[in-house]
Formats: structure tokens, sequence, C-alpha cells
């Protein structure tokens, strides 16, 4: 059985279908003008800045330092997406500026390179890509994949019983790469950025949707509220 907001997903796509053929003038039938399509609240995915420190700075295996940086990485480009990420060409890199256009949604972005994000890019840059990640996996969710299970066992490490079965007590259990878009919202909403400016940080839509387009975002209120929550940690 689905759960609410599974339910609530198909619902969307559908709707969506509907707004298109409105748009394009192939009916005139809309079944969601008296229907609100319901969801219903989900557990909360994010650090805190003081458990996010503790990450950041945490002595963890060698083979965890990279899915550590790669989930910094995210952070401090406020949330962006793996497959934007790890995808990203070094001539996305525009005066000082990661320009893309979002694979799940079209929408531009131009996210400001601060000193913690260049130097963790120059420390895995790639030959093809802006990191290397691709330069060895064939598929960037190969990596993602191991990249969470790798984020899952930070923590410490024991050996108990007669065999020293090793246990894993692990900071966060459930972290995941999705986890930095939640955690960057959440700092960035309790130092007191509005929430006009973290949802043109995070591409959010400002009531319709189609009047994105005649919106200039001002960069310069992303690029300052970016640099207040990294400095916050």
């Amino acid at each position: 059985e689905m759960k609410i907001n599974a339910y609530a997903i198909h619902l969307r796509n559908i709707r969506a279908v509907f707004n298109y053929c409105i748009d394009e003038e192939y009916t005139n039938l809309y079944p969601f003008r008296k229907f609100k399509i319901k969801k219903e609240e989900t557990r909360k995915r994010a650090l805190t800045a003081e458990q996010l420190i503790m990450l950041r700075d945490y002595p963890c295996e060698e083979y965890q330092v990279r899915y550590r940086d790669m989930f910094m990485l995210m952070f401090y480009l406020i949330g962006i997406n793996a497959a934007d990420l790890f995808n990203a060409k070094p001539g996305d890199v525009v005066n000082g500026r990661l320009e893309y256009k979002r694979a799940k949604t079209g929408k531009l972005y131009s996210i400001k390179l601060e000193p913690e994000a260049m130097e963790i890019i120059g420390r895995y840059k790639g030959k093809h890509y802006l990191l290397n990640i691709m330069d060895e996996y064939g598929n960037y969710k190969d990596f993602l994949h191991r990249m969470g299970i790798g984020l899952k066992q930070i923590g410490e490490c024991k050996r108990v019983g007669r065999g020293g079965k090793k246990v894993i007590d692990s900071l966060f259990p459930e972290i995941s790469s999705y986890w930095s878009r939640h955690t960057w919202a959440t700092i960035a909403h309790k130092i007191g950025v509005s929430k006009d400016v973290i949802s043109m940080a995070l591409g959010h839509s400002f009531g319709v949707s189609t009047t994105d387009i005649y919106i200039n975002y001002d960069n310069d209120k992303i690029d300052e509220a970016n640099r207040m929550v990294i400095s916050a940690i």
C-alpha cells in the first residue's frame, strides 16, 4: 500500500499533464480546481550546525574522507544535487561561480564558489569533469551508493565478543547525501535568513510557478546567505 506522499507525487504528475494540455489548448477541463492534493510531513533529514561541525572535523577512516568531503561540498554549494555536481565540467565554472542547468528541473543555477568549496574542488580535480568522481565511475549513482554507505559508517569502531566482531557506533546512522540540502536550509533558517531567500537559493517557486520567468533573482542575496551559513560552522 502506498503512503500519502506517494499518492501525492502521482497526482501532481497528472495535474502537470492537465496544466500542459490547457496551455496548449488541447482541453479546458481542469479536475483539480476544487481538489487539494494532501501530503504528510516527513521526518526531518538535517544536521544542526553543531552536528555538521562534528562530521566535518571527525577523524574518520581514510576511505571515508572523500565521502565526507563530497557531503561538505554539496553543503557549501547550497545542497546541490549529486547528478549536477558529479556531471559538472570545468567549463561550468565562470568568473568564480558554478553555473549549470539542474538535471531534475532544467532551472538555471549560478552559485558563488566560496573558498571552502574551492579547496575541496581543487583537491579532487578531475580530468574531463570538474571532480574526479566520473573519471573513476561510469555512473555517478554507483559512487553515490558507496557514499551513502560510507557516511553511515563514520563513527567509533569497536571490537566485541570473542571473535572481535567489528561494530560501528555511527554518528548519523540515517545520513545520506540529500541531507546536505536540508541541512543548509535548516541552518539558514536558524541564523535568520528569510524564507524568501532560502526558497530562491534552493530554486523553489514563488506562488504560481509560471511567474518564475518574470522574476530577476538577486544572486547577491543568495551569495550573502550562503556565506552566512558557511560561516555559522
